[in-house]
């Protein structure tokens, strides 16, 4: 469909003229061997970004997070998560299957943390008792998706990490929209990874750029996890192909991002109007937007099917919920006539 307007996600997002035009001009090495000169600027950039060391450049996320877990946890030791984290429920159980790690899941509350109490549970009373896993690592989500795009605040992290301290096991936190919670808040990305160990982030959601995240951490940290990624298949040779798209997404596409929230509040307050859509537009504070749809004979399915007939695509998200996310794509006026094909879907309905 020619004039599509598309919601499900921030990935469908294209690299732009600069990005295309960078990555046709990009100095080429084979960054296996280390000598890529744009994908170790990037991964220079990245690393000073979120203030670590240093930094390695991944083909996905999921293989960022990955290499993180399968390098802070030994074999038979337990990776701490959230039961609603994109780790836990999207990642094909990689640490399981590529690392014998196993994954306990703790329960998410509405703002997207783990209750410090829910993770002390988690550790055996008798450390030396044979019988149990040890945890080995704890993961946060900032921000985080299932929850709505929420922000992680920067009182909980430090408490977070003040607990992982106390029990010997690092923070990973999977940041893969790490700079939509730096613009909403104000705070700097830096700032709030210092909270974590180690942290991932996607080039390839808001920021543009066609493929790539970044996993950031201590030097050894990121040494260790360079043979993970060749293990897993990811070593790459001419990366700066795609670094150079990474470098531009850095250092011009960051305070953009301001936009799609902009026109996730803009969405959440036009649903609101809506009779037969339940959404709370003051929990949107980034770029994604969860709703239901109350109407009556108008089951998820169904909606989805009619919206996208019109022009609109979304995606079902699990506990009766619609997701919309809002990225570079959507103008204001994409966001007006996708309220206004909800309303009409929901009248016709009704």
């Amino acid at each position: 469909m020619a004039d599509l307007i598309e919601m499900r996600s921030d990935t469908f997002t294209l690299p732009t003229e600069q990005m295309v035009s960078a990555m046709t001009q990009a100095v080429l090495g084979d960054d296996v061997y280390g000598e890529d000169p744009t994908a170790n600027r990037l991964e220079e950039l990245a690393a000073k970004s979120v203030g670590k060391p240093a930094a390695c450049l991944m083909p996905s996320g999921t293989m960022a997070n990955l290499a993180a877990l399968l390098v802070h946890v030994p074999r038979g030791g337990k990776v701490l998560v959230g039961n609603e984290s994109d780790i836990y429920l999207y990642e094909a159980g990689g640490a399981s299957v590529c690392g014998g790690i196993v994954y306990e899941p703790i329960p998410t509350r509405p703002d997207g943390t783990l209750a410090l109490d829910d993770l002390a549970a988690a550790f055996p009373p008798d450390p030396d008792d044979p019988q149990f896993a040890l945890p080995g690592l704890i993961c946060v989500e900032n921000t985080h998706n299932r929850m709505g795009g929420r922000v992680l605040s920067q009182a909980y992290l430090a408490e977070l990490k003040r607990f992982a301290t106390g029990h010997g096991i690092p923070v990973h936190m999977d940041g893969a929209r790490i700079f939509n919670a730096a613009v909403a808040t104000g705070v700097a990305a830096e700032q709030i990874a210092a909270h974590a160990d180690s942290i991932q982030f996607c080039l390839s959601k808001g920021l543009s750029a066609p493929i790539g995240s970044i996993l950031a951490g201590e030097a050894d940290f990121i040494e260790k996890a360079r043979r993970i990624r060749k293990m897993l298949g990811g070593g790459m040779r001419q990366a700066g192909v795609f670094a150079a798209a990474g470098l531009v997404a850095l250092t011009s596409m960051i305070d953009r991002l301001a936009e799609d929230h902009q026109r996730a509040a803009q969405l959440a307050a036009g649903l609101a109007e809506v009779d037969g859509i339940d959404v709370d537009p003051s929990s949107v504070t980034t770029n994604i937007v969860l709703f239901r749809v109350t109407a009556n004979g108008l089951d998820d399915d169904r909606f989805l099917r009619a919206v996208e007939q019109r022009g609109l695509v979304m995606g079902e998200f699990g506990h009766g919920r619609i997701r919309a996310v809002t990225h570079r794509g959507l103008s204001s006026a994409d966001v007006s006539a996708a309220v206004a094909i909800v309303a009409d879907v929901v009248r016709e309905a009704s």
